[in-house]
């Protein structure tokens, strides 16, 4: 589990492609500090698992490699990702740990692209204050998506401040800006996007498909009985 507050930006260092999966080396000190062997660090929203041995990782390279399965890179742009990429890096938190954005999974639930960015206002120097962007809403999630909610978009913890059926836009910090990947976001360039888990839990719970095998249940007892 994450929290959508990113630790680090990162680097891709190297590819090794197996056929349908792909074994990815990353550089990343912050992340790899105390890291270890199973860990899960998520990069650019995507749950991943360190494979390197302890030997390896007591090197204090600086670096950690990931197994990418086929189903990762189908439904997520890692495999977009080639050497010198950036990629924002966060490891799982911990019990205790302040929840500063919302609770992540690092399961994508579909990709969108980059529509346009919007600069707001800026400061008496003129450093930009704050930038709108609008990405593209698979119709897949629209449903998941409301005004002041959450989503997570290439792994960063954002407030949704318009939906639209096909699309929407959020609101971008200065910092969020300088420290994640989505400052550097061209038109047009694939994001990963994970909605708020909570959203698809309730839509399970109301689902009015489950209601007959529920209630058939004691029904079957009494008769048994």
């Amino acid at each position: 589990m994450f929290t959508g507050i990113i630790e680090e930006l990162g680097e891709v260092v190297s590819i090794e492609e197996f056929g349908d999966s792909s074994r990815i080396r990353l550089r990343g000190p912050v992340v790899c500090s105390g890291a270890r062997h199973g860990d899960s660090i998520a990069v650019n929203g995507v749950c991943l698992t360190v494979v390197d041995s302890p030997e390896e990782l007591a090197a204090a390279t600086g670096e950690f490699s990931a197994d990418v399965m086929a189903e990762t890179l189908h439904r997520s742009s890692l495999g977009a990702l080639k050497p010198g990429s950036r990629v924002n890096l966060e490891r799982a938190m911990a019990l205790g740990d302040r929840l500063g954005g919302h609770l992540v999974q690092g399961h994508v639930d579909a990709t969108g692209t980059l529509l346009s960015r919007e600069p707001g206002e800026r400061d008496a120097e003129g450093n930009l204050r704050w930038e709108v962007l609008r990405f593209s809403l698979p119709q897949s999630i629209t449903r998941y998506l409301v005004e002041k909610g959450s989503i997570t978009v290439d792994g960063v913890s954002l407030t949704v401040v318009e939906a639209a059926l096909d699309s929407f836009t959020v609101s971008l910090i200065p910092a969020t800006l300088a420290l994640t990947t989505l400052g550097a976001k061209g038109i047009g360039d694939p994001v990963n996007l994970e909605v708020d888990v909570l959203a698809k839990y309730v839509e399970r719970l109301l689902d009015t498909r489950t209601l007959p095998s529920t209630l058939a249940a004691p029904a079957a007892a009494e008769d048994a009985s």
